[in-house]
């Protein structure tokens, strides 16, 4: 063969070669619509590293968003907290705007990703936007991100939104949680004594996510609250308001005081105190700012225990989700498949941090920095104390199913997070929040269902899922209260009373997802010790059971520990009735 000829065949075969690899990472073969479905719904099964039957399911790098903008699409604005729950959200679209070759701009969508960290703004955006769709349908569409905690206080947005004739619609698919970056940050004493707590002031955007989780942590451990941001009660956690997460942190790192009418067992003394933010809810950057520019402040509980607590819920109107059916679907199979490469590819995750910078318009921050508190990291303050800072997950298709309760004999675990938060919120603040939108009014999984029911038989991403070892014990409390569970007398069994506490516990103990429960049983001295101490220990196994049979997703094995103490722990005196009462309890103590 000749040198020219040897040449030529070269070329062929390089071609070929290209054309072949080029056609498998091509952004068609995964950004069209229909190929969208093919990598949600065709991940490869290799075999698991441990061996064995069970499989791992790899899904495959996909070729990388362009950075051009979209020629078209339906227009829509997505507005955002600064939150990196939202990377997947981010890769789906490929920047601020929806670019060539992403998820988003294949499911015919042109998206405009825009920064709000205020939540009012986000309410009177979307009354706007009510407004503005009903003198012209073909105005974009406006779907706002809130923390999922926060819907309830949220839904009274709702009153207005009827006055425009729509309400609020909740898109059913969530892009990922907080898992750590949102927190309670306190003096490191704390952690071993909550009621330290007491007569101290905490900072945060009050009737909201971050101060969800202080209130959470408080009930848990049977502390007073003080709802009433303008006086100080020296027997209990106080708040101090702030306009956003960021400027929570500034009011503890600035140390301005504020003064307060003080007031001991709910009235007023006449006495004025200046009062200091001690304690601080916030997330990322607030968290890094006070480590960085402050320090003293520890993260006391974060949304990685009550690691259910904060889905990134988005919500829209229900005049544009029933008029774009086609669109919200769209939405939802995209940020499927973006959420498959962010938790499986580090170039996706980095390409995901990139644009997120992008959006947020910090300049100081790169794209490295939301990546690195993406991740969660520990590092030292400014007094050299080690401090646990950022910390989000995105979710997949899997995770949402199991978020709303669609997998296998699944708990609809946001709906388990709605009314726990909502329940305490209008406990708390009444005036503000009378009622709060039932969430069935609200979420409709019609859309979640369908894709399931398409991609049912094929093999998915799996979710991601706690795991307890069996009689693994808690080494680090995080809480510990006595719950009111009514007991027949001298028996194992619930009076019908019991039902309320029951499903208040189950909600309670389904929002704090990772963390280990153990259920201790008490009783009060009357009768033989060794009865009552059987006793204690039917009525702590009874809870555990009743828990499980609920929800075997919720409480998986190993997840409740069972002890019994008889009547040796008692917390009143046994010689009178009150004291008898109080001392027939069950504790339940959450920890890791």
């Amino acid at each position: 063969m000749t040198t020219r000829g040897k040449i030529l065949i070269a070329i062929i075969v390089l071609a070929g070669l290209y054309f072949g690899i080029n056609k498998l990472t091509s952004s068609d073969l995964v950004f069209k619509k229909a190929a969208s479905e093919s990598v949600l719904l065709n991940s490869i099964e290799l075999p698991a590293a441990t061996g064995g039957n069970g499989v791992n399911t790899v899904v495959p790098l996909a070729a990388l968003p362009g950075t051009t903008p979209a020629e078209k699409g339906t227009p829509v604005v997505w507005e955002v907290m600064a939150w990196n729950s939202q990377m997947a959200g981010m890769l789906a679209n490929g920047g601020p705007r929806t670019t060539t070759g992403s998820a988003l701009a294949a499911n015919g969508l042109d998206m405009q990703i825009v920064r709000q960290d205020d939540v009012s703004k986000m309410q009177a955006d979307l009354v706007k936007n009510a407004l503005d769709l009903q003198n012209n349908p073909e105005t974009p569409g406006l779907i706002v991100s809130i923390m999922g905690d926060g819907l309830p206080g949220f839904s009274a947005v709702q009153e207005q939104l009827k006055k425009a004739g729509t309400q609020l619609q909740i898109i059913p698919y969530s892009v990922g949680k907080s898992f750590g970056e949102d927190k309670l940050m306190g003096p490191k004493e704390w952690l071993e004594n909550p009621k330290l707590a007491l007569g101290k002031t905490v900072a945060c955007y009050l009737r909201d996510g971050d101060q969800n989780i202080a209130l959470k942590w408080c009930a848990d451990n049977g502390l007073k609250v003080n709802p009433d941001e303008t006086t100080y009660d020296p027997q209990a956690v106080n708040f101090m308001a702030a306009s956003d997460f960021l400027v929570a942190a500034e009011k503890y790192i600035l140390g301005k005081p504020e003064s307060r009418d003080k007031i001991v067992d709910g009235k007023n003394t006449g006495v004025k105190v200046d009062v200091m933010a001690d304690a601080v809810a916030t997330w990322t950057p607030g968290d890094v700012n006070i480590a960085k520019q402050k320090g003293g402040l520890v993260s006391i509980v974060s949304t990685k225990e009550y690691s259910n607590q904060m889905p990134n819920i988005m919500v829209t109107t229900k005049r544009w989700y029933d008029a774009h059916q086609k669109e919200v679907e769209g939405i939802m199979l995209a940020h499927a498949v973006a959420g498959d490469q962010v938790k499986s590819h580090p170039e996706a995750l980095s390409r995901a941090a990139d644009i997120s910078a992008d959006v947020y318009g910090d300049k100081d921050k790169p794209g490295a920095y939301w990546l690195k508190y993406y991740k969660g990291v520990s590092e030292a303050d400014r007094n050299g104390e080690v401090v646990e800072l950022g910390g989000s997950k995105v979710f997949n298709f899997a995770d949402n199913l199991n978020l709303f309760g669609l997998n296998d004999g699944g708990t609809n675990i946001y709906a388990s997070v709605y009314k726990a938060f909502g329940d305490v919120q209008s406990k708390l603040y009444p005036k503000e929040l009378p009622t709060y939108v039932p969430l069935d009014d609200m979420l409709d999984l019609t859309l979640l269902r369908n894709l399931q029911a398409r991609y049912k038989g094929k093999t998915v991403a799996p979710a991601e899922t706690q795991k307890f070892a069996a009689g693994d014990e808690i080494r680090r409390n995080v809480s510990k209260r006595a719950w009111n569970i009514e007991f027949n007398s001298g028996k194992s069994t619930f009076t019908p009373s019991a039902a309320k506490e029951l499903n208040t516990l189950f909600d309670d103990l389904v929002v704090a997802g990772n963390l280990k429960v153990a259920v201790h049983g008490h009783t009060d001295n009357t009768g033989d010790p060794q009865a009552n101490q059987q006793l204690s220990e039917d009525r702590a196994m009874a809870v555990r059971q009743w828990l499980e049979r609920k929800s075997s997703s919720a409480f998986p094995d190993g997840r409740i520990q069972v002890y019994a103490h008889g009547p040796t722990e008692p917390v009143a005196s046994n010689g009178t009735p009150v004291g008898k009462a109080k001392n027939r309890r069950v504790e339940i103590v959450l920890g890791n």
